[in-house]
């Protein structure tokens, strides 16, 4: 995305290199990032303004970024949540609101940070939802297997400074009960 720039190595988008912000500008337009924090991604005043603000910035008319907008929410299940303040939302709908001003840019990717950090157990099966329910590719970074098994295709992971792909994990699910439900729990071998 061309946030950091890399110490070592470089950074490629559809085979070509890329390095200055020329090169970067044309990625974000095709790539969008859901950042970890959504405090960090939310800095209109209201829903509508945030979530139009990405389609602005890619050449829309004020009309038409509204437009956009207004249909992403309603895809999330957020239909009606424009006039609302975003420092007052939740955090399970700061985060829905997040991946909104995301997807009101139509991405052909998608990279998003630990997606479900902190969020209720209800918001988490919705992000599962929208995310397998599009045609856009993905990557995700996260600690939460789970999650990482029903909304991926492939797993990779990093170890020592490598890139691994062809480890011999594969993402898989298993369903069972505890008396907590939905408490945060351990396993024990």
């Amino acid at each position: 995305m061309g946030l950091l720039k890399p110490q070592s190595g470089r950074v490629l988008f559809h085979g070509c290199p890329v390095s200055g912000e020329k090169e970067f500008r044309a990625l974000r337009r095709e790539v969008g990032l859901v950042m970890q924090s959504a405090e960090d991604q939310l800095f209109n005043p209201t829903v509508l303004d945030d979530v139009a603000f990405g389609p602005l910035n890619l050449g829309l008319s004020a009309e038409e970024a509204r437009e956009r907008a207004e249909e992403t929410l309603r895809e999330l299940g957020l239909a009606g949540f424009g006039s609302r303040l975003t420092h007052r939302l939740s955090g399970g709908e700061k985060k829905l609101v997040s991946l909104a001003t995301i997807l009101s840019m139509r991405p052909s990717v998608l990279l998003l940070d630990e997606p479900t950090n902190g969020l209720d157990p209800q918001t988490r099966e919705r992000i599962i939802e929208i995310l397998d329910a599009l045609p856009t590719a993905r990557i995700i970074i996260s600690h939460d297997w789970d999650f990482l098994a029903q909304t991926t295709t492939r797993f990779m992971t990093i170890k020592d400074g490598r890139l691994l792909t062809d480890i011999p994990h594969l993402p898989h699910r298993h369903v069972h009960a505890h008396p907590l439900g939905d408490e945060p729990h351990h396993h024990h071998d």
